[in-house]
């Protein structure tokens, strides 16, 4: 509908009230009613150029879908309510869209020719949850399997995002595709990493059984590099795909640091998710009664946030090295690039509901970790930072500026990102690591013969849609490897 964005405004999904949800682990969106979706689904302008599915790199971050989804295609079967046609054509570019429909920050929407106008994108994300939703549901997203096999086999290492559509592509291709997992779920990142309030785990399974249902063979437990030999891997499949993340958390190093009571942010959020998947069994890591820090602004972080309170925290802040970014874009972070602009993420919403305030703290840093005569975490000092430009490279540092404060604390989960794969895999196959830490490649192919790297372990920390996008880059990779030539 060409005048739909100026007919109908934007409307997003309701949101269970804060206090209301943080008594559960559930999903917390109320999705429109298909008619209204429609209506969402008529706002897109059909733009000769369409930013939101281009995918650019822009100044550091992405711009656009990296999946380079038909978006204005499927937006206009949206509205016309040919719910199997939107989805087919959705299918085209994303296998997975009830993963990106729930986890990803929508750079399509950021680059949204509609929002730079009106300052009210369409909601993509919103339009792409319900078609795939509206597929499970009136069976259009079914098995298929391949009619023809190639013969070839690969084996895939690690079933996040990236593993998971790898094995997608190869398996739809023809080729006989083993997945192996070194946890006791399928998932990677999105199983353990993802907390089950922003997807709950049922949505993998569902996928899982179906790519099960299509061929695809999954191990659990199967550990590479430990309870798998490499040697065992290259020997018996015709390529080898290594899709282990980068999963290597970043450490800070301050006196203190060994106390009782400090973890990494992923070991808290796997150990909440087993605890809510398996019911029996509490977590070992638990926020209850406790006054909680979390350090790192990030998505992980606020994840953090989330599960503390949903765990009965007493008190949550969060330490953001960074100044407070603004509420609209700088003169500098112009469209259609990815705005720079303050976010309040659902955790942050939650505390401010249960707490009073937003969780967090602004240009600060930890000094020092203060603990009892049993070496338990007591207290934090914290240093207060001031940004600083340098005016040869252009580059903000955060220095001390002296000022200091003391945070008593139970609890601190490090969520400062992460610093490349951890290294026992890419020492079991003998694949070269860049200062990063990260895989070296070319054209997704390692040092080391059929052997071949995706996703985060090769790129690095990233986006969930970028982790499926390398996927199906490597896939074809692979494809090109094993056949002469590919299709897709």
């Amino acid at each position: 509908m060409i005048t739909g964005f100026l007919e109908f405004k934007r409307e997003l999904s309701q949101e269970i009230l804060p206090l209301e949800r943080i008594e559960n682990f559930d999903e917390f969106h109320i999705p429109l009613e298909d008619t209204e979706q429609q209506l969402q689904g008529a706002r897109c302008m059909d733009c000769g150029v369409p930013y939101c599915q281009n995918g650019m790199i822009l100044c550091g971050m992405t711009s656009g879908c990296p999946l380079n989804n038909l978006i204005p295609e499927w937006n206009e079967l949206v509205f016309y309510g040919t719910w199997e046609l939107a989805f087919k054509r959705l299918m085209i570019k994303n296998r997975f869209p009830e993963f990106t429909s729930r986890v990803c920050p929508a750079p399509c929407e950021a680059s949204c020719i509609c929002g730079l106008t009106s300052g009210s994108p369409v909601t993509i994300r919103e339009n792409e949850h319900a078609i795939i939703e509206t597929a499970y549901a009136e069976g259009f997203m079914k098995a298929a399997v391949p009619p023809v096999r190639t013969g070839k086999n690969v084996a895939i290492i690690g079933s996040g995002p990236s593993g998971l559509c790898a094995a997608e592509w190869l398996n739809k291709r023809g080729h006989s595709v083993t997945v192996f997992e070194r946890n006791d779920r399928i998932g990677g990142l999105l199983m353990y990493g993802i907390p089950n309030m922003k997807i709950e785990k049922h949505i993998i399974d569902r996928r899982i059984n179906i790519m099960k249902a299509e061929g695809v063979e999954f191990r659990t437990n199967a550990n590479v590099g430990d309870n798998v030999s490499s040697e065992e891997l290259i020997h018996n499949f015709d390529s080898v795909i290594l899709c282990c993340g980068a999963s290597k958390p970043r450490d800070i190093n301050v006196p203190g640091r060994e106390a009782n009571g400090i973890y990494f942010a992923v070991d808290y959020l796997t150990e909440v998710t087993k605890s809510v998947l398996d019911s029996d069994r509490p977590a070992y890591i638990n926020a209850c009664n406790k006054r909680v820090l979390v350090i790192g602004g990030g998505d992980t972080g606020n994840d953090c946030v989330g599960s503390a309170i949903r765990q009965s925290a007493t008190a949550v802040y969060q330490l953001e090295m960074m100044p407070k970014p603004p509420v609209e874009r700088a003169p500098d972070n112009p469209w259609p690039q990815y705005p720079r602009t303050l976010k309040t993420d659902y955790g942050q919403v939650e505390s401010i509901a249960k707490f009073g305030e937003d969780p967090r703290i602004f240009q600060t840093t930890v000094k020092e970790f203060i603990t009892d005569e049993y070496n338990n975490i007591t207290a934090v000092v914290i240093n207060k930072l001031d940004a600083i430009k340098d005016d040869e490279t252009g580059r903000i540092n955060m220095v001390p500026n002296g000022e200091e404060f003391t945070l008593e604390i139970d609890l601190v989960f490090i969520a400062a990102g992460f610093v490349g794969s951890e290294n026992y895999v890419a020492d079991a196959f003998g694949v070269e690591l860049d200062n990063r830490g990260n895989v070296i490649a070319d054209e997704f192919k390692t040092n080391i013969d059929n052997v071949f790297v995706s996703g985060d372990m090769h790129r690095g920390q990233s986006l969930v849609v970028w982790a499926l996008r390398e996927g199906k880059d490597v896939a074809r990779e692979v494809d090109k490897h094993l056949m002469g030539y590919t299709n897709f």
